[in-house]
């Protein structure tokens, strides 16, 4: 015996539909099991304070689910084989938000990420970093409405002043390399 406990219901002398199994460093599960694996709605809860609540499939968190880390951040939404997939909301302790599509735990897709001062970045993330076209909005109202790469401003963009006054602008590597007209702002932006 190892000290973990199950109190709960067997089949072939497996884990297999309602129970509760507590492992001995304080870890809980009570859900579903089938064949010994979580299957179905469960709570698992550690001793550091994270919780999770939601689907599991075959022993992994899979389907909906919310999980409460012990920093005080959390996610709400879509898990693939125990990864944030799909769609969902994460809360970061600091009031950073992210909500939109996630890839293998990362933001992956298109999203809407805001920060607690009243920034927004509202469009598209490969690989955990803006890229593509995205609007970022500063908390005077100034705004950038154009393409990212790596994380970073890069190609053409539109930015409005906190007058909403418009200029058309070329960007590389986060940083406006000059500034163009409107018809040189309209082809380059076709070809992206």
């Amino acid at each position: 015996a190892d000290g973990d406990i199950y109190d709960g219901y067997w089949k072939d002398d497996k884990a297999h539909g309602f129970g509760q199994y507590t492992h001995t460093d304080g870890a809980q599960y009570e859900g579903y099991w089938v064949d010994d694996k979580q299957h179905g709605t469960g709570k698992e809860h550690w001793p550091d304070g994270a919780q999770y609540e939601g689907n599991y499939k075959h022993g992994k968190k899979d389907g909906v689910g919310k999980f409460h880390w012990a920093d005080k951040s959390s996610y709400e939404g879509d898990f693939i084989d125990n990864n944030i997939h799909g769609n969902g909301t994460y809360r970061w302790a600091d009031n950073r938000q992210y909500e939109g599509e996630w890839n293998n735990n990362k933001m992956h897709g298109m999203g809407v990420f805001t920060w607690a001062d009243g920034r927004k970045y509202d469009g598209e993330y490969y690989d955990d970093k803006k890229q593509g076209h995205g609007v970022f909005t500063w908390p005077d109202n100034r705004q950038y409405d154009g393409y990212w790469m790596n994380g970073k401003q890069e190609g053409v963009g539109i930015y409005y002043n906190q007058k909403g006054e418009v200029r058309y602008g070329k960007w590389q590597n986060g940083k406006r390399v000059n500034w163009i007209n409107k018809e040189e702002y309209e082809q380059a932006a076709s070809q992206m």
